[in-house]
């Protein structure tokens, strides 16, 4: 009798072991991401109360120093990966609530130049790390691997270029490695070449939008010069993203043929799940916006809302850096990585700093 009742609880369950396991996770990115905003507001009130003059460290970058002291001192214990792992979720939710705050108007601002600079880049930026890695003799997926992540997405395009064309784990792992933290060394170079070099908001974020890998670590960096700029940058970033979707059909493609697999059947239908859906959730709440569907408290809301979205975000990404992880991963990929972000972060300030004249 005992046997026959059964009763559907495992779905329940299931969401319910999914929250405890990622609730410690967030709580700490919850907790370093206020610390930052704690230690910005404490250091600007003493400074002002003692008539200093102290540099104005944003809450990004202190949420993002946080995070990487306790990574590499403490270390992340494996019950709060989890949740620290929800930041590239906080990132996209952050990324479509910042849909808010541009009007379609402003995103044609960016202006068929821009564009045109960011298909130059991609187009470079693949060209020259796969040139790159062959000469340091990578693996060639990893070299796949690398190169998409280096013109289009970072962390994110990896990820659906691994599964596109079949590449082993611990290729990803290099990648993701490289990738990572070169973006971390990207987010604190960027602002003060940035300054030294006194470029306009609009020319130094679409320089951040260009040079650097992931989503998180462009809007941070241009958080860190100013707002005009952050907008600037996230844009230029979307125009990038926007494209990952064709390119990993290009490769998965490409690796098809060349391993004589079926490779990919309905490209629509690929091309509908590789693309970044938070791109077109941007696109529809800045539609929505530019259409006067929001009052202004509700923009202001949304504003907010994103704000705190990202402070989660620029929490995890200190926390998933580990440089002693990093040193593992071997040298050869960094080496790539690491020349390869060079010469990209100085070409795309060549073609700004070439296009100035028509961007202004």
């Amino acid at each position: 009798m005992a046997d026959s009742i059964a009763l559907p609880q495992s779905q329940p369950l299931s969401i319910f072991r999914r929250a405890a396991q990622i609730l410690p996770g967030l709580v700490l990115l919850a907790s370093v991401g206020y610390a930052g905003k704690f230690l910005e507001r404490t250091v600007a009130t003493y400074g002002k109360a003692h008539h200093l003059t102290l540099p104005n460290i944003e809450y990004v970058l202190w949420a993002i120093l946080l995070g990487l002291l306790i990574s590499n001192t403490a270390g992340l214990p494996a019950a709060f990966k989890p949740g620290v792992a929800t930041y590239e979720f906080w990132l996209k939710a952050g990324i479509v609530l910042l849909g808010s705050r541009f009007l379609l108007g402003d995103v044609l601002k960016l202006g068929c130049i821009s564009l045109l600079l960011v298909a130059i880049e991609i187009t470079l930026s693949l060209l020259f790390m796969t040139a790159l890695g062959r000469a340091f003799g990578l693996k060639p997926k990893l070299t796949t691997l690398l190169a998409v992540g280096s013109s289009i997405c970072g962390v994110s395009a990896i990820i659906a270029t691994k599964g596109a064309i079949d590449a082993d784990d611990e290729d990803s792992s290099f990648a993701i490695a490289a990738i990572l933290a070169l973006g971390a060394i990207a987010l604190f170079i960027f602002p003060v070449v940035g300054h030294w070099l006194g470029m306009s908001d609009q020319a130094y974020g679409l320089w951040a939008g260009l040079g650097i890998d992931n989503t998180a670590e462009v809007t941070a960096a241009g958080a860190l010069y100013s707002d005009a700029a952050a907008k600037v940058a996230v844009l230029a970033k979307t125009a990038r993203n926007a494209m990952i979707g064709f390119v990993v059909l290009g490769y998965a493609l490409y690796w098809a043929r060349k391993e004589g697999t079926e490779g990919v059947g309905n490209k629509a239908a690929f091309l509908w799940k590789k693309f970044p859906k938070f791109v077109l959730g941007f696109l529809i709440i800045s539609a929505v916006a530019t259409a006067h569907v929001f009052s202004k408290d509700q923009l202001t809301s949304l504003a907010n809302l994103s704000r705190w979205a990202f402070l989660l975000t620029f929490a995890g990404v200190g926390l998933r850096t580990n440089f002693v992880e990093m040193r593992k991963q071997g040298l050869r990929p960094f080496v790539v990585g690491a020349l390869g972000e060079v010469v990209i972060a100085v070409l795309t300030l060549g073609l700004v700093f070439g296009a100035d004249h028509f961007l202004r």
